[in-house]
């Protein structure tokens, strides 16, 4: 099945999923079945590779500090518990949406990056980051008085520090934003998240990942 991780058919417990994020990870709009972090787990288990429910940190508006703080929170709660098989971090599309500056954004989200690779166990082959989607093409964006052009360039600044990031820490940098440009109007009500037909997209380009 994967470098990552042999097929767990019939093993006594299922492996665990951890996915870091805000809406594209929360699923905003769609029920969790939609969500792409649990078409994920249903492909993998589809596979033969055993997965509980992931566990999901994630809300609609969360910045890279907020997201942080969000995990300081879980750890002290206990519904984060490492070390996981996988873990995933989708973040940055806000810090982008309030105008913050991308070196800041390089830094928290290296700070996160770091997180992930503790509950991975120290493993790079087990974390996975993905791209930022352009919110831009949606129609929600093109209401945006900063124009889908400068939003793309702007969400292109902050998915090349997240990648160099990721280069440097030698996790995978899944690239989904081509995804979001080619697909404008898979779209939920609101004109803006991802729809469960965009969500599949993204996880089959994770799961290819896994795969490889």
């Amino acid at each position: 099945m994967s470098l990552v991780f042999e097929s767990t058919a019939g093993a006594a417990a299922p492996r665990r999923f951890l996915a870091l994020g805000d809406s594209y990870t929360i699923g905003e709009g769609v029920s969790v079945a939609a969500r792409w972090p649990n078409q994920l787990i249903a492909a993998l288990d589809a596979g033969g590779t055993q997965f509980a429910e992931p566990t999901v940190i994630a809300r609609t508006g969360w910045t890279t500090d907020e997201l942080d703080a969000a995990i300081d929170d879980a750890l002290a709660q206990g519904t984060i518990s490492p070390p996981y098989d996988l873990v995933s971090l989708l973040i940055g599309v806000n810090n982008q949406y309030r105008g913050r500056p991308v070196s800041d954004y390089e830094r928290e989200f290296a700070a996160l990056l770091q997180r992930a690779l503790h509950f991975a166990g120290k493993q790079p082959q087990r974390v996975f980051v993905m791209s930022i989607p352009d919110w831009g093409v949606t129609a929600f964006g093109a209401a945006d008085p900063r124009g889908t052009r400068q939003i793309g360039d702007e969400i292109d600044a902050f998915n090349e520090a997240a990648r160099a990031v990721a280069t440097r820490l030698q996790v995978a940098y899944i690239d989904i934003t081509p995804i979001s440009r080619q697909n404008p109007t898979w779209l939920v009500a609101d004109q803006l998240h991802p729809d469960q037909r965009q969500y599949q997209a993204w996880a089959d380009a994770a799961l290819a990942h896994l795969r490889r």
